[in-house]
């Protein structure tokens, strides 16, 4: 089936998503996303587009962007090899991260782009990563909030509101926002809590216990955490499993 035309926005302003391919974990320790905060930096000067807001989750991103000399494919297409590459590279991997076409939609007028706005810098918090906004460190909220970094450009939202503490309480407004997310209400399992599922699904106290099972067995669990929303790497972590071995099976399941 032909892919359908990506919509093409009349005020060149997107709500774009990554996404890990097989909904796998982009991020795995706080260099990977601080590698990928640089690698967008670099893209934004040499695409010269606007960035009005951004986050980092797990296993996607949102971006906010406004494009000027280029178009939004081109865009995204650099980032996302940039960092891909990085990235095999670090973890002695091949082939893709993310899923083969990124999502974006269109934001056409000023009351939509307040309302991806607050989205965006309130994901984390829907998604259990956070009690309230500003906690998780990888989005753009900390620049509205006063902490100056290198990728936000905060004016244009600025210029709805008589001063930023109003925007701020925009922003941290209870709602019922919703964008382009499909699955807006995250699953996140602290790793507390993954401890203790790993142990009532597999009945192994302790990594080395789980290594004595068999590979059927292993392979059978490993889906099975999965399916109990552990991430991949947390998965890893509670059976001692490499990362690449656990993505794999669960991509096979």
């Amino acid at each position: 089936m032909p892919r359908c035309a990506r919509r093409k926005s009349a005020t060149d302003t997107y709500h774009v998503m990554l996404r890990g391919i097989d909904r796998q974990d982009i991020f795995r320790d706080d260099e990977d996303y601080r590698r990928f905060l640089t690698t967008l930096s670099d893209c934004k000067k040499i695409s010269t587009f606007e960035l009005y807001a951004w986050c980092l989750m797990p296993n996607h991103i949102h971006l906010l962007i406004h494009t000027q000399t280029e178009p939004l494919d081109l865009i995204v297409k650099r980032i996302g090899s940039r960092f891909v590459w990085w990235y095999n590279m670090k973890y002695e991997r091949v082939g893709h991260l993310f899923q083969d076409r990124f999502k974006s939609e269109p934001v056409e007028d000023d009351a939509y782009f307040l309302t991806v706005l607050r989205y965006i810098m309130q994901n984390p918090m829907k998604a259990g990563l956070e009690t309230a906004p500003g906690t998780w460190p990888w989005s753009s909220y900390a620049h509205y909030n006063g902490h100056e970094d290198f990728l936000t450009d905060a004016a244009f939202a600025d210029g709805f509101f008589p001063n930023r503490e109003a925007l701020l309480a925009y922003l941290c407004r209870k709602n019922e926002d919703r964008a382009m997310d499909e699955h807006p209400k995250a699953v996140h399992i602290t790793d507390e809590k993954a401890a203790a599922v790993a142990r009532k699904i597999t009945g192994c106290k302790t990594p080395e216990a789980f290594r004595q099972l068999d590979r059927a067995e292993q392979r059978k669990y490993i889906v099975q955490l999965r399916q109990a929303h552990l991430s991949i790497a947390q998965i890893s972590h509670h059976t001692s499993v490499p990362y690449a071995t656990v993505g794999r099976i669960v991509q096979m399941r």
